[in-house]
């Protein structure tokens, strides 16, 4: 690493020795991927004052949405580069899955075997009936028709009970959601929870107070029952009566920021109980209808029991006819992406336009089909993705690269003076338990074995020319897996992302991080070029993940994962006067919102990500500094008036560049608990004494700071 002196503003970086630099494929190829991402005047732009225009400036020119992209960042450019190897891999006869990488962790022994062709085999039927939209086009919206009857059939007599059970059967969004995991007090138990939907309809709650998109979403159903009214019962369907209905029931819903908070949604009850919120929904019949047959339930965490009895009154003073027209409403919703038909375009038409993108366009076909085997059979696809991208060294550096996060968090907890000694010693416990998983899983199930995956989806069944069968086939398994969890320890070896998924998460009651092999590629991590990028980057995620566990809702869970009030009280306290700058912080962020006018960012739904943000930034550089200390990074060519700390948050901020339409902004800032991409630099550079001090801003103090 040579010595640089540091004269930021207008003056390159001078050098007293000959600097180390490095020029394999890789490292020009990094070098190049940054040069062109920043901002063409990128010299004269002040880092402390505008460094995501500095960092992303060139990223913007060199990239515009497709029509059928609301937005798009570097993490969805990698995604896309793992979905193109997906294609060829989908597109290619087995024989060429069996071309080993020098690296991969593969057994040899079970490729080409006959179950590995025959579970490749199913990827590809999968793949080809999703492909083949001949047949799709003329089947129409018959297959559509059939689920619509059935939806019918079972609130034939009026009864709310059926229809909600045969949603939650077919995986459909209805009155209510349900489903199993890890009881947040009892982490190795699956207990079963019900909720309200996590979607009502449109997008967004906040979206059914805006009269022009009502408007619109009336029109869009209207259009879809003319088109459909000849086919099935929908001839009485009443468009207005149907969203004034949802409207209601999106009022009911709670706010997006109570959804993650954990000490609003533990409610657990008897069956009694819960039945007594809402009578009319007969919840204790329909989760015995749902639960193994030798199960015996007796208990439910209800998330939302308000909701629940507003619901009640709203099934009360709603007429039958209007609950009819939502059930068979939410069927089409469900399963229009399966049919290719000018019955149900309405809908495509108005998703795009919520979203900002042009009305009628749709993702290239292949493109939604490697999405659907993904997700359908996804631990099949996930092993020859491994084969293909992912080496025995890139899990040793990520397993490194998690390993020195952990030890650094362990070190800035050591020195913390905000929280009592008793919760720092439990706290570096539970740094300790946090159990890591890097690329992918070699159990529940080990995707190296074939026959493990060919009974794992044994129950599967695919068909290389029924595409609306197939999908409701994996549906129908995926639900059936989850439900049949109950009466069983906590799967603890599970993952809850395919391996080629550009995402990564912390679970707080299992206490893990997880990382698919799908985020540890170009330019987030590469295990061949200077280090300083891939701890600016991928450990930045890394320690982000880490960092859950002590956020707004991951300090609720102790080291074995129960949720449970460990901190004292005046570390609490403590706390929340921490947390609240990054609440008032973020909020001064704005988007433009309806009618351009400013709309802020929700400080409090993306409390736990900002927190995240800045104490995983803070852990992965001080980990590359110590490893940097033992063994010095060569440079960069072409970038030497960057230090290497720079380049560190470059690289972190480069993860971080894009371009978001208007339309889909909006949106986020209703849902989505994470910050827009411009503010995640913004802030956390902000709140980064160790970017401040790199860049040699005026003022060295963040403006938030907790770890």
């Amino acid at each position: 690493m040579s010595t640089t002196l540091n004269v930021y503003h207008g003056t390159d970086v001078q050098q007293d020795e000959a600097a180390d630099i490095c020029m394999t494929e890789n490292c020009v190829h990094a070098s190049s991927e940054l040069l062109y991402n920043l901002h063409p005047d990128y010299k004269n732009i002040d880092p402390c004052t505008d460094f995501e225009e500095l960092v992303c400036g060139g990223w913007r020119d060199r990239h515009d949405l497709r029509p059928d992209q609301g937005d798009a960042f570097t993490g969805t450019i990698m995604q896309e580069n793992s979905q193109t190897l997906l294609r060829h891999i989908l597109e290619a006869p087995y024989p060429a899955q069996s071309v080993h990488s020098p690296f991969s962790p593969r057994n040899l022994d079970a490729f080409g075997s006959s179950t590995d062709k025959e579970n490749f085999e199913k990827l590809k039927d999968a793949y080809d009936a999703c492909l083949n939209e001949d047949t799709i086009k003329q089947l129409g919206v018959a297959p559509l028709l059939d689920i619509i009857n059935e939806t019918s059939k079972h609130f034939s007599s009026g009864d709310v009970s059926s229809a909600v059970l045969f949603a939650l059967k077919t995986g459909q969004s209805s009155l209510i959601s349900a489903g199993t995991g890890a009881d947040d007090k009892d982490p190795d138990t699956v207990v079963v929870s019900v909720s309200a939907p996590w979607s009502v309809g449109l997008p967004a709650k906040e979206l059914y107070e805006d009269k022009k998109i009502v408007a619109k979403y009336q029109d869009t159903a209207a259009q879809v029952f003319a088109a459909l009214q000849n086919h099935v019962s929908l001839q009485s369907a009443d468009a207005s009566a149907l969203v004034e209905l949802e409207g209601k029931i999106a009022a009911a819903t709670p706010d997006a920021e109570d959804r993650n908070d954990v000490t609003k949604y533990y409610n657990p009850m008897s069956l009694k109980d819960a039945d007594a919120l809402a009578p009319e929904l007969k919840l204790s019949e329909i989760l015995k209808d749902l639960v193994p047959s030798k199960y015996k339930l007796d208990r439910v965490i209800v998330m939302a029991p308000k909701y629940l009895k507003d619901i009640s009154k709203l099934l009360s003073d709603t007429p039958k006819e209007t609950l009819h027209t939502y059930f068979l409403w939410k069927t089409i919703q469900a399963f229009s992406p399966y049919v290719e038909a000018d019955a149900v375009t309405p809908i495509l038409r108005l998703r795009n336009e919520l979203s900002g993108q042009d009305p009628d366009t749709k993702p290239e076909r292949w493109r939604k089909c490697v999405s659907h085997v993904d997700s359908g059979l996804g631990w099949i696809l996930s092993r020859f993705f491994v084969e293909k991208a992912f080496s025995a060294e890139a899990k040793a550096f990520g397993d490194q690269i998690v390993s020195d996060i952990k030890d650094q968090f362990i070190e800035t907890l050591k020195v913390t003076d905000w929280m009592d000694k008793e919760v720092i010693d439990l706290a570096i416990s539970k740094v300790h338990n946090i159990v890591q998983k890097i690329g992918y899983p070699d159990k529940s199930p080990n995707i190296l074995d074939p026959e493990t995956l060919k009974n794992y989806y044994a129950p599967v069944t695919i068909n290389s020319t029924t595409y609306f069968s197939n999908a409701i086939s994996i549906l129908r398994n995926e639900i059936t897996q989850e439900w049949s969890a109950l009466g069983k320890p906590v799967d603890r070896d599970q993952w809850d992302m395919t391996v080629p998924t550009v995402n990564a998460y912390y679970n707080p009651p299992g206490n893990e991080i997880v990382f698919p092999a799908g985020i540890m590629q170009f330019p987030v991590f590469d295990v061949n070029v200077p280090q300083y990028l891939s701890y600016g980057a991928f450990g930045s995620v890394s320690g982000h993940e880490l960092s859950h566990a002590f956020d707004s809702t991951g300090r609720h869970y102790d080291q074995n994962g129960n949720f449970t009030d460990w901190w004292t009280e005046k570390t609490v306290e403590n706390f929340k006067k921490r947390a609240e700058c990054f609440v008032d912080q973020y909020a001064n962020f704005t988007v433009d919102g309806p009618d351009d006018k400013p709309l802020h960012v929700n400080g409090r739904l993306t409390l736990g990500e900002n927190i995240a943000d800045a104490g995983g930034l803070g852990a992965a550089f001080k980990a590359w500094k110590k490893r940097a200390a033992e063994k010095p990074n060569q440079d960069l060519p072409g970038l030497d008036f960057f230090s290497q700390e720079q380049l560190f948050f470059v690289n972190y901020a480069n993860w971080w560049c894009g371009k978001t339409r208007k339309e889909t902004a909006i949106q986020r800032i209703y849902l989505d608990p994470h910050a827009p991409k411009f503010a995640r630099i913004l802030g956390t550079m902000a709140n980064s004494r160790d970017f401040r001090e790199s860049f040699q801003c005026k003022d060295k103090e963040p403006v938030c700071e907790l770890w």
